[in-house]
């Protein structure tokens, strides 16, 4: 096993080495093959992902103060080898980073606002960009202002998980006079965290944008304290007018008239975010392999979202099987089939006849895994 790591690693420093236009020295390679050792052997990372984490970090052999500092801090704050890993891979300059003067004072900060165990693991772990934030000017406003929204730590998280310019932008520039102007145009408090916590980008958005969206949203008719109001705000929000206006046309070459188009806009907003292609993909497989009528995918347009490949084609084929063998009725409810829970298809229309119709379960299974396969 040494013996294939050491060749790996000579064949990946021999291709940087030809890829430069100038010949690094004996000490560059010496440095990046110990590198590569200290990361592999001190920080857990796999070789493939060592190798690469290389490219943006060099260590010194004879100079390595920091690095076991760093790993030494992050154990004392219950990191275990599977979250140092994961740090280290997404940042390896975090390995670089003073413990005293940078690492300490953000964590006290954090846990003093109680962000411990799993819900600091993952702060730190998927929002890496902390640790190149400072913590006076952008750390401490974008958690005071998050806090005083979303009221829960965990709820903070989430949205950072989202969005790593909550803590690039300047909130109180950026965010604060969005948040102000919502609530002036009468969207709750609780409906303004929920557009936050589901896509936080949009906070950020220019203002003329934010205002164009809302009076867009409003003059279609949704309430600004109704959840729809809030999703159809991020949909408007992340499109540009020539982008909505293809979305239009789209559905219109589908044979939906405009006021179809946005009477299903307003029940579900993500049906104008989806691509050209899932919605076509969609309403071939729906009007020609299922034969429903236009009126029904019209009623329900959340049925454009459900994936026809995971989701939808496996239950077709399920019940077309039971339908022939006369296990069920032929007029069954399509809403029936289509919204009910995986758990609960699995076990009235799947588990039930496995005994009756042998092979069953492997149909089902067998179109839902070569569909997440082809994925």
């Amino acid at each position: 096993m040494a013996m294939k790591l050491f060749l790996i690693r000579k064949r990946f420093l021999a291709t940087q080495s030809t890829s430069s236009s100038l010949s690094p020295s004996s000490s560059s390679s010496s440095s990046s093959s110990f590198t590569v050792d200290f990361l592999v052997n001190s920080c857990g990372l796999p070789l493939k992902s060592a190798l690469l984490a290389s490219r943006k970090l060099k260590l010194d052999k004879k100079n390595l103060r920091n690095p076991p500092f760093v790993l030494q801090f992050l154990k004392s704050h219950n990191f275990d080898e599977t979250h140092i890993s994961k740090l280290i891979e997404k940042r390896p300059e975090v390995l670089q980073s003073r413990v005293e003067g940078n690492l300490t004072p953000k964590f006290d900060f954090l846990v003093a606002n109680g962000f411990v165990g799993k819900l600091l693991h993952d702060l730190i772990i998927h929002h890496t960009e902390i640790f190149k934030r400072a913590l006076d000017s952008r750390i401490k406003p974008a958690f005071s202002l998050l806090k005083s929204i979303l009221h829960s730590n965990e709820n903070v998280v989430v949205a950072l998980k989202r969005s790593s310019r909550l803590l690039s932008a300047d909130l109180n520039v950026n965010a604060q006079p969005n948040i102000d102007f919502l609530r002036k145009e009468g969207v709750p408090a609780d409906m303004v965290a929920k557009l936050i916590i589901l896509n936080p980008g949009t906070i950020l958005s220019k203002r003329d944008r934010m205002v164009y969206a809302m009076n867009a949203i409003k003059n279609l008719g949704l309430e600004p304290n109704n959840t729809m109001f809030v999703r159809a705000l991020i949909v408007r929000l992340q499109m540009t007018e020539t982008t909505w206006n293809k979305k239009i046309e789209v559905m219109k070459s589908l044979q939906w008239s405009e006021e179809e188009i946005l009477g299903a806009f307003k029940r579900y907003p993500q049906i104008l975010a989806m691509s050209e292609e899932k919605i076509r993909s969609a309403m071939d497989f729906y009007i020609n392999t299922m034969e429903l009528q236009r009126q029904i995918i019209i009623a329900c347009p959340i049925f454009l979202g459900y994936s026809i490949d995971k989701r939808i084609r496996p239950r077709y084929n399920v019940i077309k099987v039971l339908e022939s063998k006369e296990l069920i009725k032929g007029d069954m409810k399509i809403s029936t089939m289509l919204n009910t829970s995986e758990k609960t298809f699995l076990i009235n229309y799947v588990s039930r006849y496995v005994e009756e119709v042998p092979g069953l379960l492997e149909l089902y299974k067998g179109t839902a895994m070569r569909a997440e396969n082809e994925a």
